[in-house]
């Protein structure tokens, strides 16, 4: 359903999901299950309601002050919705996009679908399975020590070169 988006919560004025107040879509679906997640109920993406990508764009560019995080639930799982999604705000605002998804950069990257295409839309990646053993309450943005917050638009510039460097974000 590329029109449409399993969502489960749009939360406005977000402090927790990125940096500054953000607008937080929190979709349904995730293939990860990690163990300790804070959110299951994002795992089966039936608990979500289909909302048009045109109508959560429309909601979410009514706050001039927000920037977005995409969030869940994993949005890799719904790539092509979310790139839509992204693509319109990146043309139509200078809002910033964060993205959390269990899978790894590097394997988004090899894969070349839909989730790099979303990826080419977003500035910051928090990647990787959250690891209930390696939580730590210290980090920022982020739940385990393994996921890394990884500045998007510059790693895929250093793709472009033929480097494989990944440049962590420095927030």
């Amino acid at each position: 359903m590329k029109d449409k988006i399993s969502v489960l919560d749009i939360v406005q004025d977000t402090i927790v999901d990125g940096v500054g107040l953000r607008t937080a879509i929190y979709c349904a679906g995730c293939n990860n299950k990690c163990e300790g997640c804070h959110n299951p109920e994002s795992w089966d993406i039936n608990n979500g309601t289909y909302l048009p990508v045109e109508n959560i764009y429309r909601y979410i560019m009514r706050n001039p002050l927000t920037n977005i995080t995409f969030t869940g639930g994993d949005p890799l799982l719904q790539a092509e919705a979310f790139y839509d999604l992204a693509k319109l705000i990146k043309k139509n605002s200078r809002k910033n996009i964060w993205c959390y998804t269990g899978y790894l950069y590097e394997d988004i990257i090899k894969n070349k679908g839909c989730g790099f295409e979303l990826l080419k839309q977003v500035d910051v990646l928090v990647d990787g399975k959250y690891i209930a053993e390696l939580k730590d309450y210290k980090l920022r943005f982020r739940g385990s020590s393994n996921q890394r917050i990884i500045d998007v638009q510059k790693s895929l510039k250093m793709q472009e070169t033929g480097s494989n460097i990944i440049i962590l974000w420095e927030g």
